[in-house]
């Protein structure tokens, strides 16, 4: 490894891992940097395949996202979907009309049989993407929400119903079967460092780690393995992963994502003002430490990534460690 260049593969999903993303991108350590997105939340829309957190991380850093929502393209209209709905269709997701350059880029190249890894890196190269955005797997997988007895998709649970209804079941249909992709399971065997973003652990780091290659690079590799909390004081700054967290039972807080990363992490990283988390929740097997971890500017994002490159890149896990 290199300590001016450690390679790092970060896991994320949603707008809280694309945050840290940034702050990697932004920073020093960009060379070394990879980037393993959540597919779990695609789906069709008006006969185009939509990738949703995918898009937002590769929009992000190539610095086109539209900043006030933290998703879709900056300066974007919204005609196409004017039109759709003056026809009578139903137009509850909102994708703009260059965003559905996108959708229909992507959709075209599926058609032909090019895998979704090669459509996400040739999407983020015409944009002047440099860090490699890669797939967990190659197959389809999907979020589902139980509510009211009645299965939803995770766009009709988060975007449809804006997360008012009450979860009774959460499942990832076709996880089981999937196959991690090459790319991801030697971005993680060989990295110096892996961190896993301050995301939804429930329906945007599960569907990476929870597939089988994926789980055993994650115990080959000799990197520390780090995960940014998303809570603060118990709660998180915007988005339902305290609901689901309490509807796949785990405890509340950070003590919930401390159970819910056992046996896969080596270091918890709390905010500052959970600093008293570290003292209670430490084990053995698993280090808590305190960080800033608000990240409401680039700046804080960046400092974020190196608080975390410069405390935990210098040192592997040893061979009983991993047993």
């Amino acid at each position: 490894m290199s300590a001016i260049h450690p390679k790092v593969t970060l896991l994320c999903g949603g707008v809280g891992g694309t945050k840290l993303a940034e702050g990697f991108y932004h920073s020093e350590f960009r060379s070394g940097l990879k980037v393993i997105g959540n597919v779990a939340d695609d789906q069709e829309f008006h006969g185009l395949w939509v990738s949703p957190d995918i898009d937002t991380l590769t929009y992000t850093l190539a610095e086109v996202i539209d900043k006030s929502q933290g998703w879709g393209r900056a300066s974007d209209s919204n005609q196409t979907l004017m039109a759709l709905n003056q026809l009578g269709v139903d137009t509850w997701m909102f994708l703009g009309d260059k965003d559905f350059a996108t959708h229909i880029f992507r959709t075209e190249l599926k058609r032909k049989g090019i895998s979704a890894s090669e459509i996400a890196h040739r999407i983020a190269k015409q944009l002047g993407v440099t860090t490699p955005i890669l797939l967990p797997t190659n197959d389809i997988i999907q979020t589902q929400v139980k509510s009211e007895d009645t299965w939803l998709s995770f766009q009709d649970y988060f975007v449809k119903n804006q997360c008012k209804k009450t979860i009774q079941e959460i499942k990832i249909n076709g996880l089981a079967e999937a196959k991690a992709t090459n790319e991801a399971i030697q971005a993680i065997e060989e990295a110096d460092l892996v961190v896993i973003a301050p995301s939804n652990p429930v329906v945007s780091i599960a569907p990476i780690i929870n597939i089988l290659g994926i789980q055993q690079a994650l115990k080959n590799t000799l990197a520390p393995i780090v995960a940014v909390s998303p809570f603060f004081s118990g709660t998180t700054v915007k988005g339902p992963a305290e609901q689901m967290m309490k509807a796949q039972g785990y405890a509340h807080g950070n003590a919930g994502i401390a159970e819910f990363y056992q046996g896969v992490i080596d270091i918890l990283i709390v905010d500052q003002q959970d600093k008293l988390d570290c003292q209670h929740l430490s084990s053995s097997s698993l280090q808590l430490r305190a960080e800033s971890t608000m990240m409401n500017n680039r700046q804080d994002k960046i400092n974020l990534a190196r608080a975390l490159i410069g405390k935990h890149n210098v040192k592997h896990r040893s061979t009983a460690e991993m047993s």
